[in-house]
């Protein structure tokens, strides 16, 4: 499962600087966003697909937000992601 393998990047990561991580499978890299303000790290991915059938049309809409606190003494300027 997804957060089965989470766990096992967390694990092996030896980053001992790493906050957190995500699963944003299924989202392209321009539908995730994150901001730094006010000591918290906010994440949000948000998909949205239109399809047209024979019954007419279809909406599919997915979103992630999770926001995480910095850790005491890390400067909002010193917060780095990746995809």
């Amino acid at each position: 499962s997804s957060k089965q393998r989470l766990n096992r990047m967390l694990n092996s990561s030896h980053d001992r600087k790493l906050l957190a991580l995500m699963d944003v499978e299924g989202f392209d890299p321009k539908e995730v966003t994150v901001t730094v303000k006010d000591g918290k790290v906010k994440v949000l991915a948000e998909h949205k697909e239109e399809h047209t059938t024979a019954r007419g049309k279809e909406y599919n809409y997915k979103n992630i937000v999770k926001e995480i606190s910095l850790p005491p003494g890390v400067s909002e300027d010193e917060v780095t992601y990746s995809l």
